[in-house]
């Protein structure tokens, strides 16, 4: 089959097309043919060493497909079922083997590569709004990169909980994209600190070292900081006291392995995601589909901000 393959982390040459065996399920393991690979910044932190894997690895962190074999002691899952997956590496690939147990169903009336472009960010969004913080109506919410794949996801569930949202963007055309996933201000990024301080009951922050000043001085008292990426770079140390002058704050850096760690917890929030996207309660964003093969230029794109809504690669 052919595959991704990352011998050595680094830019995206370190991305190779290669033919690899393929694989064969184990105890408790499902073989999925893959219809689609969502494209994330965590595959870009995987590929950089910033989360370091065992090398050679096949990136990819999220898919969707069709089981085409099973392992013994396999129940969850059978051939021809359509399932998705998430937070399990390896679906940059025309097959991944997945553990049966973190498979979930797709719905009949649901596109593969829909599922694919929508699991992780979808369940992303999902605990950010109902887990780590409980976004309740009326709450004033911050959405940093609104017109992103995340973005956009967290602008319409936040608001599927009443929220007033305001969303950061850097262009004209980002700041549309917003407005239309329902968004109530978008603002330039360098506007934010005029424009919501001391506002907002949560703030969401994917990007990083170059919002989390903004982020903090956006918060009411008692206010909670998710700082759920770092796609601008890492956050530098800071002195916690600083939390507690600013208004007695919260800050937590939360992922989705803990938010998902049980199957229960998994189908649930995969379930509501899913079932969204097929009923046309959640719109998914599709910027760009990209052959296996044009695996670095998706991940050129990505990172050059290129992009609004999901990135697919399709084997």
């Amino acid at each position: 089959m052919r595959a991704i393959i990352v011998t050595t982390p680094g830019g995206s040459s370190a991305l190779d097309h290669a033919e690899v065996p393929d694989p064969v399920p184990g105890e408790g393991e499902a073989l999925v043919e893959v219809a689609a690979s969502g494209v994330n910044f965590i595959d870009v932190y995987h590929r950089e060493g910033r989360y370091p894997l065992p090398t050679p690895f096949v990136p990819g962190s999220e898919g969707a497909g069709t089981v085409c074999a099973t392992g013994p002691g396999v129940t969850e899952v059978g051939l021809g079922d359509r399932v998705a997956w998430a937070n399990v590496v390896g679906s940059y690939a025309e097959k991944q083997i997945v553990p049966a147990d973190r498979l979930v169903p797709v719905p009949d009336r649901l596109d593969l590569d829909l599922a694919a472009a929508v699991l992780l960010q979808g369940m992303t969004a999902h605990y950010l709004t109902r887990s780590t913080h409980d976004v309740r109506e009326g709450e004033v919410v911050l959405i940093h990169a609104a017109a992103g794949g995340m973005g956009l996801l967290l602008i319409q569930m936040a608001k599927m909980r009443g929220a007033h949202v305001i969303g950061t963007v850097s262009s004209a055309a980002k700041e549309k994209l917003a407005r239309a996933a329902g968004a109530d201000e978008v603002l330039r990024y360098g506007d934010v600190a005029a424009g919501v301080r001391n506002r907002c009951h949560v703030v969401y922050d994917g990007v990083g070292a170059a919002t989390f000043e903004d982020s903090l001085a956006a918060l009411r008292p008692r206010g909670l900081l998710a700082l759920y990426g770092a796609a601008s770079g890492p956050v530098p140390p800071f002195d916690p006291q600083r939390l507690n002058a600013a208004g007695s704050l919260f800050l937590t850096r939360p992922t989705l392995g803990h938010y998902v760690a049980t199957r229960a917890e998994l189908l649930e929030r995969a379930d509501d995601v899913l079932g969204w996207v097929a009923d046309g309660s959640l719109d998914v964003a599709v910027y760009n589909r990209y052959p296996l093969a044009e695996a670095r230029r998706a991940h050129d794109d990505l990172e050059g901000r290129r992009t609004t809504g999901k990135l697919l690669l399709i084997p």
